[in-house]
């Protein structure tokens, strides 16, 4: 389906997504130069003409996170000095989304900043992918389509055919999105308890609800370094528990994740595209694509119509 006014354009973050987005749409994905002076300065070059256009900017806030935000922001700038019509920017990973609010005097609230400088810089439309709070929807004041990889993830889990499976959710902070989860695949669904000593690190105190025999199903809506996730994975294992089905929607990986990740207790590992997967990961990892779901919203957003289905269970 042709799109006249609509481009799309890659930052530097994820360009296969981007590729398979505007080939799905049946667009060439657009011509742009990225580059960085000798002092590290981002340079961005639109090398088509994107006047009174609908441009679609694609860029995941993964790592590393302050020069891909930076770029962004100087690729929204530009599109808008080039008279775009609109400048909608996909971030499939909303970084900083962690820090959402304050829990102790004198912190920032990162994410509300972000969205802040997103709009002032010149984007008119974000579209994302299951937020870390869905909260964070208001910090615009722009629209927000904020999408859920949850089907995505069910439908992919129901083709394994799986049984005595139990939904987990590592902290109480999932457990909504647990239980949708749960009710997708008609099985039970149980809640860790734990606490933080510092930041990336957990201690598993309580678990509620029965895992004992069953197969568990941790869900997350991302992973970083992968401690957390191991140590949900050994608390079910004492507690009776099979080896655990591991699902995410962002792959963050951060430092020694992908090796942490390569533990017996964890029989696969399911994520999203929406960052891309570094190279010289095990067998282990399953790769979904959030391509046909993004694309699908792209050309919503261009000619009009409802969104709800993609929208589904992002309340999470």
């Amino acid at each position: 389906m042709q799109h006249h006014s609509l481009r799309i354009f890659s930052g530097s973050s994820n360009p296969k997504l981007a590729a398979d987005i505007a080939s799905r749409l049946g667009v060439e994905l657009g011509k742009i130069k990225l580059t960085r002076f000798k002092s590290g300065e981002i340079y961005v070059h639109y090398e088509e003409t994107i006047r009174n256009c609908d441009v679609f900017l694609l860029q995941s806030l993964s790592h590393p996170i302050n020069e891909l935000f930076v770029e962004l922001l100087v690729m929204i700038d530009a599109a808008k000095r080039a008279s775009a019509r609109t400048v909608n920017i996909i971030v499939p990973y909303y970084g900083y989304a962690r820090q959402e609010r304050k829990s102790a005097p004198r912190e920032p609230i990162s994410a509300k900043m972000v969205a802040d400088v997103l709009t002032t810089a010149g984007a008119t439309r974000v579209l994302t992918i299951d937020l870390h709070a869905a909260a964070i929807q208001g910090f615009f004041n722009i629209p927000v389509d904020h999408l859920t990889a949850l089907d995505l993830i069910s439908g992919y889990l129901k083709t394994k055919n799986l049984s005595d499976v139990v939904v987990v959710s590592p902290d109480a902070g999932r457990a909504s999105m647990a239980e949708k989860l749960a009710s997708k695949l008609d099985s039970p669904f149980a809640i860790m308890i734990k606490k933080r000593p510092a930041h990336n690190e957990s201690v598993i105190t309580h678990v509620i609800g029965d895992v004992e025999g069953r197969t568990p199903v941790i869900i997350e809506d991302l992973i970083d370094t992968g401690t957390t996730i191991v140590n949900v994975v050994e608390g079910l294992k004492e507690r009776g528990a099979k080896n655990s089905i591991v699902c995410a929607t962002h792959g963050l990986f951060s430092g020694p994740a992908i090796e942490r990740l390569d533990h017996p207790g964890i029989e696969e590992v399911v994520v999203t595209d929406s960052i891309e997967l570094p190279e010289g990961h095990s067998g282990r990892f399953t790769v979904l694509s959030v391509a046909p779901m993004l694309a699908r919203a792209t050309s919503i957003i261009i000619e009009g119509g409802s969104i709800d289905k993609l929208l589904g269970d992002a309340g999470i």
